[in-house]
C-alpha cells in the first residue's frame, strides 16, 4: 500500500492564460492589454497546490489532455512536488484552459473551457479509490461534473473522511437534491451564496442568514466568503466573523482556491475551525498579493507573518 495522503483534491486542471489591462472591456469592445502570462491553474489543481504549499501530504485527481498544455500542467504540477499518480493523460479531450482578464484594481473576469475536466467520470474516483479511502480531507469544486463529486463525496464519508467543498461555479439550477448532505463545509464566495440560498450577502447579518439556509440543506459548517468585506463562519460549535487582512491587492483570482487549500491544512494540523477560518482567510488574502493562480499560493512561513501582524 503506498503512503496515506493527508488531503485529496478532485477537480480541473488548467493552463491559465492571464491578461492584464487598465480595465476590463465592455461587451463588443477591444481593449489593448499591458501584458499577458500563462501558468498552471484549475480550481481543483490550485487547491491543490495551496495545501501543498503550506506543507500538506496531497495528493490530485483529475485529467490532461494529450497535448502540449497537458504537458505544461504535468511538468508545473511535479515542480511543486504534487503526486500525478492520479492524474490521467486522456487522449480524446484537450487540457482545460482558463482565459482571465484582471484590471488595475485587480478585479477579474474568467472563460473556462473545461475540456478534459469534463470528461472526468466515476471511473476516476473508482481508479482513485486507494487514495480517497486513506484521505482525512477531501477537496471538491464544480469545474468537473456534479455527478463524480457526488459520488465521490459519499465514498469519502464513508472513510471517515471531511468533505470541503467550494460550490464554484454554481450552476444557475441549484445543486441536485441532497447534494449538501453529503458535504461537511461547504465554502461559497457572494455570489455562489445567492445561487444556492437566494440571499446576496453583502454583511455579517445577511452572511449568517445564508449560513442558516445552507445548514438547513444538510451541511455542518458553512463559510460565506464576502470578498474584501470579511468571512462569516458558522459549524462545529462555532460562529463568527472575520475582518480582512489588511494587504495591497494586486490580483484577485487565486484568492477563493488559496483560502481553501488553507481551510484543508489547517484542519488537518488539527486546528479548531474559528483558527482554521481565520488562517484560511490570511491565505485567501496574500494570494492577492501576487500575479497568477497555483503560482500565487503562499507558504506556511507567510502566513504566520501575516497572523502575527493583524
Amino acid at each position: 500500500m503506498g503512503r496515506p495522503m493527508s488531503i485529496a483534491v478532485l477537480g480541473s486542471i488548467n493552463v491559465d492564460i492571464i491578461t492584464r489591462s487598465e480595465r476590463l472591456p465592455k461587451p463588443g469592445e477591444t481593449l489593448h492589454g499591458e501584458s499577458y502570462s500563462t501558468s498552471l491553474g484549475g480550481k481543483g489543481c490550485n487547491q491543490a497546490v495551496a495545501a501543498r504549499k503550506l506543507g500538506s501530504e496531497t495528493t490530485l485527481i483529475g485529467r490532461v489532455g494529450k497535448d502540449g498544455f497537458g504537458q505544461i500542467a504535468l511538468d508545473a504540477l511535479a515542480s511543486y512536488d504534487v503526486p500525478l499518480a492520479n492524474v490521467l493523460v486522456d487522449a480524446d479531450n484537450s487540457t482545460g484552459i482558463a482565459v482571465i482578464g484582471v484590471d488595475a484594481n485587480a478585479e477579474n473576469c474568467i472563460t473556462v473551457v473545461g475540456g478534459a475536466n469534463m470528461a472526468v467520470t466515476d471511473e476516476d474516483v473508482a481508479r482513485a479509490k486507494g487514495a480517497l479511502t486513506t484521505a482525512k480531507i477531501l477537496m471538491l469544486q464544480l469545474e468537473i461534473p456534479v455527478e463524480t463529486c457526488a459520488s465521490a463525496a459519499q465514498l469519502a464519508q464513508k472513510t471517515g473522511a471531511t468533505v470541503i467543498f467550494d460550490p464554484a461555479p454554481a450552476p444557475s439550477q441549484g445543486l441536485p437534491d441532497g447534494f449538501l448532505k453529503h458535504v461537511d463545509v461547504v465554502t461559497p464566495n457572494e455570489t455562489e451564496t445567492h445561487i444556492l440560498t437566494g440571499i446576496l450577502p453583502t454583511n455579517e447579518s445577511e452572511a449568517r442568514q445564508a449560513a442558516e439556509k445552507l445548514h438547513e440543506q444538510g451541511v455542518a459548517a458553512a463559510i460565506v466568503k464576502l470578498g474584501a468585506h470579511g468571512v462569516y463562519y458558522s459549524g462545529y460549535g462555532e460562529r463568527g466573523f472575520i475582518k480582512p487582512f489588511s494587504v495591497k491587492s494586486i490580483d484577485s483570482v487565486a484568492a477563493g482556491d488559496c483560502f481553501n487549500g488553507g481551510l484543508a491544512h489547517a484542519l488537518h494540523e488539527g486546528q479548531s475551525f474559528s483558527s482554521a477560518v481565520r488562517f484560511a482567510a490570511a491565505c485567501g488574502a496574500l494570494a492577492t498579493t501576487k500575479i497568477g493562480a497555483a503560482p500565487a499560493a503562499p507558504t506556511a512561513d507567510e502566513v504566520a507573518a501575516l497572523l502575527a501582524t493583524q
